[in-house]
């Protein structure tokens, strides 16, 4: 049988018109490039990233990582990554539980907590986050009583106009001692899980249950041999105290943070609920009959028979509220959390480099947006609808 002539395989034709596509792509941006760098020796000007050594010179209100004023500018520029990824981290996990509780809130066939869900869908989802912002910042946090009138929550956590305190934890002298068997622990499941695929691959047949419990065996034997040979637990409660005119001990939470994070969460919390409501209604109305003719009551249908169905929905419009919610952060510049926006801004104004800040920023955003979807894409292939 005489084989078909390359240039007329589909597969190869569709690899050529991507490696096509790529080339287009590249001579686009080198075009763009050059341009760019035509136009700046007219003014003369150069692009170059020398001056990311260069001291920063100016102090940083909040760092989740040590930082001082004498450090070059890309320590400054790596702070408002690190507070942009944490106020993000946060925000992505307290939304996801505030959304999906107003989803399910939507549906219930309570009128007070169905009417209470649509009023704070509505609301929210109609009203500018950057509103939000400052209604939290300038209207709440702010408005909050004086440290020595805080608020007190069990925790104990305190809330006051200087931010919010809460117990912490932190190192004792073993803390490194213990970050090596940590690591060892962790390690060995990442080898255990790669000798099972393997060992199930070869033999053609799952495992069976109880080996699994290796899982949790391996790891804890070698964190019981660290404890023999170091008892003194490596983390102790750090508690905030009143000291004078402020808190010591714990963590604080800057009023910036704090309302950052809480409008975030508000924020993205409404359209998440929305993308929750329209996957549980795209379950078919059998499914909870099934459930309701199996004895099931209504948690157990909405847990065990609903949402398993539901998430295969409800991933990919939900992984798109989260990447809005770590470029929405951005806004954080109008109540003064240096993000990386904020510190960007200020590297730009006393550098005048336009174009390496904003290719800085243009690059760390897009990672952060490709390691969540990479994430959520992860997930959503071990949940989808998988037909024989």
């Amino acid at each position: 049988m005489q084989s078909k002539a390359f240039w007329r395989d589909l597969r190869f034709l569709q690899l050529l018109v991507q490696v096509m596509f790529v080339l287009v792509v590249a001579v686009a941006a080198g075009i763009l490039y050059a341009n760019v760098q035509k136009n700046l020796a007219r003014l003369g000007l150069s692009v170059g990233y020398d001056f990311l050594g260069n001291p920063a010179s100016f102090d940083i209100g909040e760092s989740f990582i040590p930082y001082q004023a004498s450090d070059p500018y890309h320590r400054a520029i790596l702070v408002g990554i690190v507070n942009t990824l944490v106020v993000s981290a946060l925000g992505i996990l307290m939304a996801t539980v505030v959304g999906t509780v107003a989803g399910v809130a939507r549906l219930s066939s309570n009128w007070l907590v169905n009417q209470l869900a649509a009023a704070y869908v509505g609301v929210i989802r109609n009203t500018p986050l950057l509103i939000q912002l400052m209604f939290w910042y300038f209207g709440v946090i702010l408005q909050l009583p004086a440290v020595r009138e805080a608020i007190t929550f069990p925790g104990p956590v305190y809330l006051s106009k200087r931010g919010v305190y809460i117990p912490w934890l932190q190192g004792t002298a073993t803390f490194e001692q213990w970050l090596s068997y940590v690591w060892l622990a962790l390690l060995s499941i990442v080898l255990i899980w790669a000798l099972f695929t393997f060992i199930a691959r070869r033999s053609g047949r799952p495992l069976p249950l109880y080996t699994y419990l290796a899982y949790l065996l391996v790891p804890a034997l070698i964190l019981a041999f660290g404890a023999m040979i170091q008892p003194e637990f490596p983390l102790e409660a750090d508690i905030p105290a009143l000291s004078g005119l402020n808190f010591k001990g714990g963590q604080t939470l800057t009023p910036e943070f704090a309302a950052l994070l809480v409008g975030l969460v508000v924020y993205t919390g409404a359209f998440i609920a929305e993308v929750v409501r329209g996957g549980i209604q795209a379950v078919a109305k059998g499914q909870t009959e099934a459930a309701r003719s199996l004895g099931l009551n209504n948690g157990q249908t909405l847990r065990l028979v609903i949402f398993p169905q539901a998430l295969r929905v409800i991933i990919p419009p939900m992984t798109s509220q989260y990447l809005n919610l770590a470029k929405n952060s951005s806004l954080a510049i109008a109540i003064g959390y240096p993000d990386l926006f904020s510190i960007a801004g200020t590297v730009f104004n006393q550098t005048g480099a336009a174009v390496e800040i904003v290719m800085i920023m243009m690059l760390s955003y897009l990672c952060m947006s490709l390691l969540t979807s990479l994430l959520m894409n992860i997930y959503n292939s071990r949940v989808r609808l998988v037909e024989r």
